[in-house]
């Protein structure tokens, strides 16, 4: 059965509040979320004419840099759990002049048949998820995957400190996620760790999985 047929609901953390969402994201970051956008789609090694789903996608700045990337022979997708999150998405991607098919949805049941993308982006999102959420939405990315296509997720690591920074306060408020349970939770989904480490930026770091 198609997921568009199913009940679209989230056991997850919805977050609603669009613009201070995205000004928590910058003050996070320390103004650097450009490069960590840059950094991000390096890592995905995204090719020419992909197909791409940011799952998760907030506001839906990565989806319009990895348009931009891809430029018009690529196809990007992103879904979320907030309609707040994808009204403002669906206004910047008119701004920047670019086509992107937003929908609101929880990551758990992605609305697309099988093997739609060649790379899936999940990044600072699986932490806002139960342990049986996070499941669903690997198993979902692994479905929706072709194969040979990818699954990016970046994430937080646990605080190394108790330090009361600006991103030590959003690590509180939002979670964390242990990289060895991203691994597992990937593994578990029937998908093979191609690239992992630290993104060089404060404490995040990312996995890439493929599918066979």
């Amino acid at each position: 059965m198609e997921a568009d047929k199913q009940s679209r609901t989230t056991a997850g953390a919805v977050l609603h509040g669009a613009f201070v969402y995205d000004l928590l994201v910058w003050l996070s970051m320390f103004g650097r979320e450009r490069e960590f956008r840059r950094r991000i789609l390096q890592l995905a090694r995204l090719k020419p004419g992909d197909s791409v789903l940011d799952a998760g996608c907030g506001t839906g700045t990565l989806a319009i840099a990895a348009k931009k990337s891809l430029g018009p022979g690529g196809r990007v997708c992103g879904v979320d759990a907030s309609r707040e999150m994808i009204a403002r998405a669906e206004s910047k991607a008119r701004k920047a002049g670019v086509e992107i098919g937003f929908k609101n949805s929880p990551v758990e049941l992605l609305p697309f048949p099988d093997g739609q993308f060649d790379v899936v982006f999940s990044t600072m999102m699986l932490h806002h998820l139960a342990p049986k959420g996070r499941r669903s939405c690997a198993a979902e990315i692994r479905r929706v995957l072709r194969p040979g296509g990818r699954v990016l997720a970046v994430d937080f690591a646990p605080p190394a400190s108790r330090r009361k920074s600006i991103l030590e306060r959003f690590h509180r408020r939002h979670g964390h996620l242990k990289n060895d349970e991203l691994q597992a939770l990937f593994e578990e989904a029937g998908l093979t760790i191609l690239d992992k480490g630290p993104m060089g930026i404060k404490d995040m770091y990312f996995i890439l999985a493929g599918a066979e």
